[in-house]
Protein backbone atom coordinates (compact mmCIF):
# COMPACT_ATOMS: atom_id res chain seq x y z
CA UNK A 1 0.00 0.00 0.00
CA UNK A 2 1.24 3.49 -0.72
CA UNK A 3 1.28 5.58 2.45
CA UNK A 4 -1.65 7.99 2.54
CA UNK A 5 -3.05 6.62 -0.72
CA UNK A 6 -5.84 4.10 -1.42
CA UNK A 7 -4.96 0.44 -1.81
CA UNK A 8 -3.62 -0.32 -5.28
CA UNK A 9 -4.91 -3.18 -7.40
CA UNK A 10 -2.57 -5.87 -8.71
CA UNK A 11 -2.74 -4.33 -12.20
CA UNK A 12 -1.87 -0.89 -10.83
CA UNK A 13 1.07 -2.32 -8.88
CA UNK A 14 2.28 -4.20 -11.96
CA UNK A 15 2.24 -0.96 -13.98
CA UNK A 16 4.03 0.83 -11.13
CA UNK A 17 6.79 -1.80 -10.91
CA UNK A 18 7.30 -1.72 -14.67
CA UNK A 19 7.47 2.06 -14.63
CA UNK A 20 9.97 2.12 -11.76
CA UNK A 21 11.98 -0.63 -13.46
CA UNK A 22 12.44 1.39 -16.65
CA UNK A 23 16.08 2.64 -16.63
CA UNK A 24 15.32 6.03 -18.21
CA UNK A 25 12.38 6.67 -15.88
CA UNK A 26 14.59 5.88 -12.90
CA UNK A 27 17.19 8.37 -14.19
CA UNK A 28 14.47 11.00 -14.64
CA UNK A 29 13.23 10.42 -11.08
CA UNK A 30 16.79 10.63 -9.75
CA UNK A 31 17.39 13.89 -11.64
CA UNK A 32 14.16 15.44 -10.35
CA UNK A 33 14.99 14.25 -6.83
CA UNK A 34 18.37 15.99 -6.96
CA UNK A 35 17.46 19.13 -8.91
CA UNK A 36 13.84 19.66 -7.93
CA UNK A 37 12.35 20.37 -11.35
CA UNK A 38 12.98 20.05 -15.07
CA UNK A 39 11.29 20.04 -18.43
CA UNK A 40 11.77 17.55 -21.26
CA UNK A 41 14.42 19.72 -22.95
CA UNK A 42 16.55 19.98 -19.79
CA UNK A 43 16.25 16.24 -19.18
CA UNK A 44 17.10 15.44 -22.81
CA UNK A 45 20.29 17.49 -22.55
CA UNK A 46 21.30 16.15 -19.13
CA UNK A 47 20.46 12.50 -19.82
CA UNK A 48 21.57 12.31 -23.46
CA UNK A 49 18.11 11.54 -24.87
CA UNK A 50 15.75 13.27 -27.30
CA UNK A 51 13.18 15.68 -25.85
CA UNK A 52 10.41 13.59 -27.45
CA UNK A 53 11.61 10.54 -25.52
CA UNK A 54 11.90 12.38 -22.21
CA UNK A 55 8.49 14.01 -22.76
CA UNK A 56 6.88 10.59 -23.27
CA UNK A 57 8.46 9.16 -20.11
CA UNK A 58 7.52 12.24 -18.08
CA UNK A 59 3.87 11.71 -19.04
CA UNK A 60 4.09 8.03 -18.05
CA UNK A 61 5.59 8.95 -14.66
CA UNK A 62 2.80 11.49 -14.17
CA UNK A 63 0.21 8.77 -14.89
CA UNK A 64 1.75 6.77 -12.03
CA UNK A 65 1.53 9.86 -9.77
CA UNK A 66 5.30 9.79 -9.26
CA UNK A 67 5.69 13.32 -10.63
CA UNK A 68 3.42 16.29 -11.29
CA UNK A 69 3.38 19.24 -13.63
CA UNK A 70 4.32 22.63 -12.16
CA UNK A 71 1.44 24.76 -13.48
CA UNK A 72 2.97 28.12 -12.56
CA UNK A 73 6.08 27.36 -14.68
CA UNK A 74 4.39 25.56 -17.55
CA UNK A 75 2.97 27.31 -20.58
CA UNK A 76 2.17 26.37 -24.15
CA UNK A 77 4.22 23.34 -25.11
CA UNK A 78 6.77 23.84 -22.34
CA UNK A 79 5.83 21.73 -19.32
CA UNK A 80 7.88 21.70 -16.13
CA UNK A 81 7.75 18.76 -13.73
CA UNK A 82 8.66 17.94 -10.12
CA UNK A 83 8.72 14.66 -8.23
CA UNK A 84 6.08 13.79 -5.65
CA UNK A 85 6.61 12.18 -2.23
CA UNK A 86 6.15 8.45 -2.59
CA UNK A 87 6.29 5.39 -0.39
CA UNK A 88 5.19 1.87 -1.23
CA UNK A 89 5.18 -1.46 0.57
CA UNK A 90 5.15 -4.50 -1.69
CA UNK A 91 2.51 -7.08 -0.72
CA UNK A 92 3.18 -10.72 0.07
CA UNK A 93 4.54 -12.35 -3.13
CA UNK A 94 2.24 -15.34 -2.55
CA UNK A 95 -0.75 -13.02 -3.12
CA UNK A 96 0.57 -11.66 -6.43
CA UNK A 97 -0.51 -12.68 -9.91
CA UNK A 98 2.39 -14.08 -12.01
CA UNK A 99 2.80 -10.89 -14.09
CA UNK A 100 2.85 -8.69 -10.98
CA UNK A 101 5.38 -10.99 -9.31
CA UNK A 102 7.64 -10.94 -12.40
CA UNK A 103 7.54 -7.12 -12.54
CA UNK A 104 8.22 -6.84 -8.79
CA UNK A 105 11.10 -9.34 -9.02
CA UNK A 106 12.70 -7.43 -11.91
CA UNK A 107 12.41 -4.16 -9.99
CA UNK A 108 13.88 -5.79 -6.87
CA UNK A 109 16.86 -6.99 -8.94
CA UNK A 110 17.51 -3.44 -10.16
CA UNK A 111 17.18 -2.08 -6.62
CA UNK A 112 19.72 -4.60 -5.33
CA UNK A 113 22.25 -3.34 -7.89
CA UNK A 114 21.59 0.27 -6.84
CA UNK A 115 21.73 -0.62 -3.13
CA UNK A 116 25.05 -2.45 -3.61
CA UNK A 117 26.58 0.70 -5.11
CA UNK A 118 25.12 2.75 -2.25
CA UNK A 119 26.52 0.30 0.33
CA UNK A 120 30.03 0.54 -1.16
CA UNK A 121 29.80 4.35 -1.26
CA UNK A 122 28.74 4.48 2.40
CA UNK A 123 31.79 2.43 3.39
CA UNK A 124 34.16 4.45 1.18
CA UNK A 125 32.85 7.79 2.47
CA UNK A 126 32.60 6.79 6.14
CA UNK A 127 34.59 9.24 8.29
CA UNK A 128 33.55 8.18 11.77
CA UNK A 129 30.36 8.55 13.82
CA UNK A 130 30.09 12.31 13.16
CA UNK A 131 30.42 12.14 9.34
CA UNK A 132 27.75 12.31 6.65
CA UNK A 133 28.05 8.64 5.65
CA UNK A 134 26.87 6.27 8.34
CA UNK A 135 27.18 2.49 8.47
CA UNK A 136 25.45 0.58 11.25
CA UNK A 137 24.99 -3.13 11.86
CA UNK A 138 23.09 -4.68 14.70
CA UNK A 139 21.72 -8.02 15.75
CA UNK A 140 19.24 -8.82 18.48
CA UNK A 141 16.40 -11.14 19.39
CA UNK A 142 12.89 -9.95 18.54
CA UNK A 143 9.47 -11.46 18.23
CA UNK A 144 7.69 -10.91 14.93
CA UNK A 145 5.38 -8.38 16.63
CA UNK A 146 8.38 -6.49 18.05
CA UNK A 147 9.99 -6.40 14.61
CA UNK A 148 6.79 -4.99 13.09
CA UNK A 149 6.60 -2.36 15.87
CA UNK A 150 10.25 -1.49 15.18
CA UNK A 151 9.47 -1.03 11.48
CA UNK A 152 6.55 1.29 12.28
CA UNK A 153 8.77 3.35 14.57
CA UNK A 154 11.51 3.45 11.92
CA UNK A 155 9.00 4.92 9.44
CA UNK A 156 7.83 7.39 12.09
CA UNK A 157 11.44 8.51 12.67
CA UNK A 158 11.92 9.08 8.94
CA UNK A 159 8.79 11.22 8.96
CA UNK A 160 9.95 13.13 12.02
CA UNK A 161 13.48 13.92 10.85
CA UNK A 162 13.11 13.97 7.06
CA UNK A 163 12.01 16.97 5.00
CA UNK A 164 10.53 17.43 1.56
CA UNK A 165 13.07 19.16 -0.68
CA UNK A 166 11.21 22.46 -0.63
CA UNK A 167 11.07 22.50 3.20
CA UNK A 168 14.62 21.29 3.91
CA UNK A 169 16.61 23.56 6.25
CA UNK A 170 19.90 25.19 5.26
CA UNK A 171 22.71 22.63 5.16
CA UNK A 172 20.40 19.69 4.43
CA UNK A 173 21.48 17.23 1.74
CA UNK A 174 19.65 14.36 0.05
CA UNK A 175 20.39 11.19 2.03
CA UNK A 176 19.71 7.66 0.80
CA UNK A 177 18.76 5.24 3.59
CA UNK A 178 18.05 1.53 3.47
CA UNK A 179 16.85 -0.76 6.23
CA UNK A 180 16.78 -4.54 5.98
CA UNK A 181 15.74 -6.99 8.67
CA UNK A 182 15.97 -10.74 8.22
CA UNK A 183 15.71 -13.46 10.86
CA UNK A 184 18.42 -16.08 11.09
CA UNK A 185 17.49 -19.34 9.34
CA UNK A 186 15.54 -21.81 11.45
CA UNK A 187 17.52 -24.92 12.32
CA UNK A 188 20.87 -23.25 12.92
CA UNK A 189 20.52 -24.08 16.62
CA UNK A 190 18.93 -27.56 16.26
CA UNK A 191 15.45 -26.09 16.29
CA UNK A 192 13.71 -22.77 16.04
CA UNK A 193 15.29 -20.12 18.28
CA UNK A 194 12.94 -19.15 21.09
CA UNK A 195 15.02 -16.90 23.33
CA UNK A 196 15.03 -17.54 27.04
Amino acid sequence: MTDGMPEMTGLERTALYKSLGNPLRRRILEYLGRHGEANSTVLARELGESSGTTSYHLRKLAEQKLIEEIPEKSGGRERWWRSLPFSHTTPDPAAMAPEEYAAAAELAHLKIEFDTVLYRRAHQEYRGPEGWAQVQRSGTWLTREELLDFMREYHALLGRYGHPREEAPAGARPVQMRFYAAPEPVGEWNGEPTGR
